[in-house]
C-alpha cells in the first residue's frame, strides 16, 4: 500500500501536565457558538448497508443513537450529590466516594473560565464516581461545562480507576483551526515548535487509570484532546459526539499514548484526527459503529509511527481494529504511519465518499483491509 510518512510529532505533554439532541450548541456563558450545521441525525440518514447476511458501516446498538442523546438507553437522571454550580460541584467531588454518582441538573451550565485562568483548576473525580447529567431525557441537553479561557490546560482530571462521566456537554475555548498560525511556525524558515507553543493548548478530560467509562456526552472545540488517554487500559469511549477538536497540528477528538480503548457508536465531525495514538508499544483501540460526518481537517483515524516519535523504530501501536464504521469525510479515513507491532483490521467499513481501498488507507506492512463497501451505491465488497 502506499506509505504515508509525516514530520509533525505527536504531543501529549500538553495534557499530561496537568443523538443529537441539538444541532448548534451556544453557551449561554460564552455566546460561543460551536455549530453542527453540518450534521444530521443518524434517524435520517443511512449509515450502514446490508449485503447477504454482512452488515457494512455503523449501525445503532440496543444502547440507543450512535451519537447518544435522545432514545439512549442508559441516561443518568440522579445522583447521590446534586451541583448546580462551580463551587457546589467542586466540594461534593471532593466528598463522593466509590460507586456514588455525582449528578448535575440538565439546564445547569458551569463556567469554569475565571477558576482555570486564574486559580488552575480541574475539576478531579475520584476512583470509582460517576459525573453524570440527564442528556437526552424529555429533551434535556444535558448540563453544560464550559471554558472560554484560551489557557485552558484541562478541564477534568480522572484520579482513578472504573470513573464514568456520562450526559454532560463539555465544551472549550477553540474551535479553530488556526492554519496561518501553523504555517508560520512549520513552512518553510519557520521556527518551529518553539514558536507554535507559545500559543496555548486546551484539553477536555485526562484520564491515566483503567476502565474509563466516556458515554452520552456531546464533547467539543478543545486544541489537543476532547478525550485524552496518556494511560490506563479497557476504556469505553461511546455513544458520544465529539467534534470541532481541529487546532492544526493537534486537534484530537480521542487521543492514545500508553493506553487501549474500545471506540464505538459515536459521532465525529470538524476534527483534525477524529482517533489518534502516538502507537507506542502497547497504544492499542478498537473502533467500530462510529460515523464520521462530512468534515474533517485531515484524515479521520490515525495511528503513528516511530518516525513521528523519532525513537528510531516503524512501530506504529500494538494491535488496531477498525470495522463498522461510515466515513463520510472526502480525506483520507485511516492512516497507519508505520508498522503495528500485531496488526491492523480495516474491514466491512462503508466509506461513500472514496473509490477504493488505496484513496481509502494509506499504512504499511500488517496492516490488512478487507471486505469493505466504497462509494455511495456499492452493490459488492472489496
Amino acid at each position: 500500500m502506499e506509505k504515508n510518512f509525516s514530520r509533525r510529532q505527536f504531543v501529549t505533554a500538553a495534557a499530561s501536565a496537568g443523538s443529537l439532541v441539538a444541532l448548534a450548541s451556544i453557551s449561554p456563558a460564552l455566546g460561543n457558538p460551536v455549530s453542527l450545521e453540518s450534521i444530521e441525525s443518524t434517524a435520517d440518514k443511512q449509515t450502514w448497508k446490508k449485503i447477504g447476511s454482512k452488515v457494512y458501516g455503523a449501525k445503532a446498538d440496543d444502547q440507543g443513537p450512535i451519537g447518544g442523546g435522545a432514545g439512549y438507553k442508559k441516561i443518568v437522571t440522579k445522583g447521590d450529590f446534586v451541583a448546580e454550580d462551580l463551587e457546589t460541584l467542586i466540594d461534593v467531588l471532593g466528598k463522593a466516594k466509590a460507586g456514588q454518582v455525582v449528578f448535575i441538573p440538565g439546564k445547569a451550565v458551569i463556567d469554569m473560565t475565571t477558576f482555570i485562568y486564574i486559580d488552575k483548576i480541574t475539576l478531579k473525580i475520584p476512583e470509582g464516581v460517576t459525573l453524570a447529567s440527564d442528556r437526552g431525557h424529555n429533551g434535556s441537553p444535558g448540563a453544560q461545562i464550559t471554558s472560554d479561557s484560551l489557557d485552558t490546560p484541562l478541564m477534568i482530571q480522572v484520579m482513578g480507576p472504573n470513573v464514568r462521566i456520562s450526559g454532560i456537554r463539555l465544551q472549550g475555548p477553540n474551535p479553530k483551526r488556526y492554519l496561518d498560525h501553523h504555517k508560520r511556525a512549520f513552512g518553510t524558515g519557520g521556527p518551529g515548535h518553539t514558536y507554535y507553543y507559545k500559543f496555548p493548548t486546551s484539553n477536555g478530560i485526562n484520564i491515566k487509570f483503567d476502565k474509563a467509562e466516556i458515554d452520552n456526552c456531546e464533547i467539543s472545540a478543545f486544541a489537543h484532546a476532547g478525550v485524552n488517554l496518556p494511560a490506563g487500559n479497557d476504556h469505553h469511549i461511546h455513544h458520544n459526539l465529539i467534534h470541532k477538536c481541529q487546532y492544526n497540528g493537534l486537534g484530537y477528538g480521542v487521543a492514545l499514548d500508553n493506553s487501549s480503548a474500545m471506540i464505538e457508536y459515536n459521532m465525529f465531525n470538524e476534527n483534525r484526527h477524529s482517533i489518534a495514538g502516538t502507537g507506542r508499544i502497547g497504544c492499542s483501540y478498537t473502533a467500530r459503529h462510529n460515523v464520521h460526518e462530512e468534515i474533517s481537517l485531515s484524515h479521520c483515524f490515525d495511528m503513528h509511527g516511530g518516525r513521528d516519535r523519532k525513537d528510531g523504530t516503524t512501530i506504529a501501536g500494538t494491535i488496531i481494529e477498525i470495522y463498522n464504521n461510515t466515513f463520510y469525510a472526502p480525506q483520507t479515513a485511516v492512516v497507519i504511519r508505520g508498522v503495528p507491532q500485531e496488526k491492523c483490521d480495516v474491514r466491512q467499513n462503508w466509506l461513500p465518499t472514496h473509490k477504493d481501498a488505496k484513496a481509502a488507507v494509506r499504512a504499511e506492512e500488517k496492516t490488512f483491509v478487507t471486505d469493505n463497501l466504497y462509494g455511495a451505491n456499492p452493490s459488492k465488497p472489496a
